[in-house]
């Protein structure tokens, strides 16, 4: 008897399995969600590294005990590794906190005061703006300094090309000159970089409005607050009409308008052409988010002026490397001020620039395969009687503001978000996928996606009528399709019509 494609994978195991760099991690059980958001011992026990912005990897643990004693640090302090001592500079100059010791070292380093509502949130702001330390720059440290015995064995480019092989990628799909791109440790880390520049402009011409367009991934909302001290916020991506009347009372006092194109995690698509004509009459430039689309999917170069891309995501295709991007184009009005965003932006680590660039190499197969298994599973999925919605790019609300995007009639960008008729618990306990954080893997990858983003709202009664508001279901399940064969993922479903 055939075995089954997919098998359960334990709670706490690293996904990609095996994988010390692995920036997801498997709940197999809607429990062990439950769990992780109440931080209880035995998931705490479990659950040893995950994504780096959210959950500190083991390493980096190792390593801030090890300067700790390095240093002679007493246990008032905790020790606070960063990307860089650019990164120092800039939660230090934040938080007001200013290191008593000299500390030389080829990564960040400050020291918070222990038992202070200070930590929390320097711990948050590192999150924030993504300027987490390297878990591939500890491990180096370590294995040098003898912590730990071997190094973990995995296919790298050559240094000498790793950073132009990514550039020149990104440069060829989203059609800019090299010199338009900028790298950054993570996609959040580029969204803050963004951010600054824009916070920089806005100095200047005394526009201070912040547009969000669609309701936002939750830390780059976050971002904007801390650097924003007037945001406009339109949930409704589809509703351009209340941006418009907006625009007439306030359209020259806006910096920038920032969306997501589909948004996460309802993939839904705003006019593309009618906001972009909004940006021109009002002088506004459009920053987009394009971490779902992929350029290989949606050719968005006639509509923004700023692209903003999690690499960790699709551009990796195995979840084991955090980075970002920005591309600047160079059609519209801010292309000739790269300094004004790129200057933000932390260095990026020479192994994970390595590491990306190997992969980076087959972005356009993963996208076109992903694509093509996702049309045929969203085909299957809407005929389902166990399914009560199913949220996809290119659905008959979507189709139209899509039609000037497409690369291709065939694209379709991998996510695929299910409400079923069934407990969600049943369903998602049911299910053999990796099931964890994160999306745009090789693998297919569910994540319960309203517990492991706003799980605050789920606990009362007024955050349930938030997420009402904005229709973001409670029992919702991201789907991220993997290139597995398509046949096998339906197969996986089928167990739920049993």
């Amino acid at each position: 008897m055939k075995e089954n494609f997919f098998n359960h994978i334990p709670t706490g195991e690293t996904l990609p399995v095996n994988n010390v760099h692995a920036v997801s991690v498997s709940m197999p059980y809607l429990q062990d969600v439950i769990d992780y958001e109440e931080q209880t011992p035995e998931i705490c026990e479990k659950i040893k590294s995950g994504y780096p912005r959210f959950i500190l990897h083991p390493y980096l643990k190792k390593l801030a005990s090890f300067i700790k004693k390095k240093y002679k640090i007493c246990d008032e302090y905790e020790v606070v590794l960063l990307s860089s001592n650019k990164a120092v500079e800039l939660v230090s100059d934040k938080y007001y906190i200013y290191n008593k010791i000299d500390i030389n070292e080829p990564f960040g380093v400050i020291l918070v005061q222990n038992g202070t509502s200070q930590f929390q949130k320097v711990l948050m702001y590192i999150q924030h703006v993504g300027c987490n330390l390297s878990s591939r720059l500890a491990e180096k440290y370590l294995y040098e300094e003898g912590l730990i015995d071997t190094l973990y064995q995995e296919e790298l480019e050559d240094k000498e090309r790793s950073k132009d092989i990514i550039i020149g990628t990104l440069a060829n799909a989203y059609k800019q000159p090299k010199d338009k791109v900028c790298l950054a440790p993570s996609g959040m880390n580029a969204i803050y970089s963004i951010v600054r520049g824009l916070h920089s402009i806005q100095a200047r011409n005394g526009r201070d409005v912040l547009v969000q367009f669609g309701w936002l991934y939750l830390d780059t909302m976050n971002i904007i607050n801390h650097h924003f001290q007037r945001q406009k916020v339109f949930s409704d991506i589809t509703n351009l009409d209340l941006l418009e009347e907006y625009l007439k009372q306030e359209g020259r006092r806006v910096t920038a308008i920032i969306t997501e194109l589909p948004t996460n995690p309802l993939l839904k698509c705003v006019d593309i052409k009618r906001l972009r004509k909004l940006c021109d009459e009002y002088n506004i430039p459009l920053v987009i988010d394009t971490t779902f689309a992929t350029p290989y999917n949606l050719d968005l170069t006639d509509y923004a002026d700023i692209f903003v891309e999690s690499l960790t995501k699709f551009a990796s295709g195995n979840a084991d490397v955090l980075m970002g991007a920005i591309i600047l184009n160079k059609k519209h009005t801010l292309s000739h001020m790269t300094a004004e965003f790129f200057n933000h932006c932390d260095p990026v680590y020479i192994k994970d620039m390595q590491r990306m660039a190997f992969e980076i190499q087959g972005y356009e197969k993963r996208v076109k395969k992903i694509s093509s298994n996702t049309k045929v599973l969203v085909d299957y999925l809407k005929k389902c009687s166990y399914i009560k919605k199913v949220y996809y790019c290119l659905d008959e609300e979507n189709k139209e503001n899509y039609s000037a995007t497409m690369i291709d009639d065939n694209s379709l960008t991998g996510i695929v978000s299910v409400v079923f008729t069934k407990p969600l618990k049943e369903i998602y306990d049911k299910l053999n996928f990796a099931k964890g954080p994160s999306l745009g893997t090789e693998f297919t990858l569910l994540m319960p996606y309203t517990y492991l983003a706003h799980w605050d709202l789920i606990q009362t009664e007024e955050g349930n009528k938030f997420l009402e508001e904005i229709e973001l279901p409670i029992d919702l399940i991201r789907i991220s399709v993997g290139i597995e064969p398509i046949e096998e993922i339906i197969k996986e479903f089928k167990k739920l019509e049993k």
